[in-house]
């Protein structure tokens, strides 16, 4: 039996075990010995280290990966923002999609090799509101569904069983994730309790590792609060092994000044070479609300985004760098999300209102670099209401990082997901399974199109799990035509299109690690 398993199906919390060798009871060994420390052990055996980095406000997909071979209904759609296709930085293997100027540091990555650009990243019935898209993105949930735990925190949980009783131990002494730059949110938050710490901001980092204090005012409640801080520093179990990692590292590459995310992943560089063990570590970076002035009028290549793009790049950038200095970065892994893209139609203030689907980045020496997906494809005269359908469930991202890079077996992760997703060719999987690409073949289409009322869907599948649902401009799924295990073969089903309004909607396959999209039209 497994050491998870014996610890939730056979204990319930807070029961002595009855006696299991020699007469003793776990109680009876005591945190710290050999077998004790067996069943806080993780569960899975790597050494492989995720880090998220979120881009707080909602991203501008469309002018950071530019739809090259798009470009003209790009233009027409953005008129006012768009960016000029002479200086669309170019990608090293395709001609379909290119790079806003300001992210040269991101060019060369996927130049490397160590990028990957995932397409049209979404999830059915998404939400426009930031504080819900983000608690969707955070804790991997249906729309329709409120879950309080984060699927990092889920994941945290089966790995660690039973935290944080018997942590830290001698088989795990450090922090199971760090977050930096805020308080610790949803996305480690484990079924009972919270999976991570927090370091609110890097100047506090500083502080700690030399033992000074911001100064509390010379009153009543400034004595109080130092009290209370004297008591958190003496009861911080993980203050003294940050402080010691960290101490490991004197010298690092040079970060960009002025650039709070790379300050972040700075001290998360130096973490992991300084010998932590933790799994996950979390940052972020804000300010991508763009409603109004996004580019500068006389220069759509410069102003409040391209500002942003290019923190992000320059960061992500020297972090690698800094790994590879390190000698990490094979062990390292690390993705960007934001909680929902931007319209596809710009507005009248230069800049874009919320909308659904945007790129995802996974970056890393290890990751399968390219770009994953078609190239976002939409009309020349598009709605200041419409959206890109997602390609991409955000969900499958995450299930494929812990499957092929954190090594989830296939019983755990749909727990931790609470659903199943399909794998995606991201990263090399080391000793983890592999994920199977059958990209680049047309496996679905529909006749007639243009259609009146039905449409028959063909589509094609390598047997398996597989799904067709449809979509309509907004980005909402309002139809699921199957959903099922198939052997491998074509199949066909009939869309019955009812009342919805004539236009554009978009079936979408996915089967394993493939997904495709293909576009109907539904006329009177």
């Amino acid at each position: 039996m497994k050491r998870r398993d014996f610890l939730r199906k056979a204990v319930p919390a807070g029961v002595v075990l009855p006696s299991l060798v020699s007469g003793f009871s776990f109680r009876a060994f005591g945190a710290d010995s050999p077998f004790a420390q067996s069943l806080l052990m993780p569960v899975s055996e790597t050494d492989h280290i995720l880090v998220i980095v979120q881009l707080n406000g909602g991203n501008d997909g469309l002018n950071m990966v530019i739809p090259l071979e798009n470009f003209s209904n790009y233009a027409n759609a953005r008129s006012n923002i768009y960016i000029p296709e002479d200086k669309v930085l170019t990608l090293a293997d395709t001609n379909k999609a290119g790079l806003h100027p300001a992210m040269t540091g991101m060019q060369q990555l996927y130049n490397n090799g160590q990028l990957k650009i995932i397409h049209s990243v979404g999830y059915p019935q998404p939400s426009f509101s930031h504080f819900r898209a983000t608690d969707i993105w955070m804790s991997a949930s249906d729309s329709a569904s409120v879950v309080n735990t984060g699927w990092a925190g889920r994941y945290l949980n089966y790995e660690y069983p039973n935290f944080p009783t018997g942590y830290p131990n001698s088989s795990m002494k450090d922090p199971l994730a760090i977050q930096i730059g805020s308080t610790t949110s949803l996305t480690f938050q484990g079924p009972s309790v919270s999976m991570g710490m927090s370091i609110s901001n890097p100047s506090n980092f500083y502080n700690l590792l030399s033992g000074v204090q911001d100064p509390v005012p010379d009153t009543p409640a400034g004595k109080e609060l130092n009290f209370v801080r004297q008591i958190a520093q003496q009861t911080q179990q993980y203050a003294a092994v940050i402080k010691d990692a960290a101490s490991k590292v004197p010298v690092q590459v040079t970060y960009p000044s002025g650039n709070s995310l790379a300050d972040q992943l700075k001290i998360v560089a130096r973490l992991i070479k300084g010998g932590l063990q933790t799994r996950v570590y979390m940052v972020n970076f804000g300010g991508f609300d763009t409603h109004a002035s996004q580019v500068n009028s006389t220069d759509k290549t410069t102003g409040t985004h391209a500002n942003l793009l290019m923190r992000v790049s320059q960061a992500i950038k020297a972090f690698q760098d800094d790994l590879a200095f390190l000698g990490v970065d094979d062990r390292v892994t690390g993705i960007t999300f934001s909680e929902f893209g931007r319209r596809i139609k710009s507005n009248a203030s230069t800049g874009t209102d919320h909308g659904t689907a945007a790129p995802m980045f996974v970056f890393g020496k290890q990751v399968l670099g390219g770009v994953l997906g078609n190239t976002p494809n939409f009309g020349a005269n598009v709605t200041v209401n419409e959206n890109l359908p997602f390609q991409y469930d955000f969900r499958s991202v995450y299930a494929t990082l812990l499957s092929n890079w954190l090594c989830v077996n296939d019983n755990d992760l749909q727990q931790v997901m609470l659903k199943n997703y399909q794998t995606l060719p991201l990263v090399n999987t080391i000793d983890c399974k592999k994920a199977v690409n059958l990209s680049g073949e047309q496996l679905i289409s529909n006749y007639p199109n243009p259609f009146t009322s039905n449409t028959v869907i063909t589509f094609k599948t390598a047997g398996g799990h597989t799904l067709v649902q449809i979509i309509d401009t907004s980005g909402r799924v309002i139809a699921h035509l199957t959903d099922k295990e198939y052997p491998s073969g074509t199949f066909t089903v009939v869309f019955n299109s009812g009342n919805l309004p004539s236009g554009i909607y978009y079936a979408r396959l996915q089967n394993l690690a493939t997904q495709q999209v293909r576009a109907m039209i539904k006329v009177k």
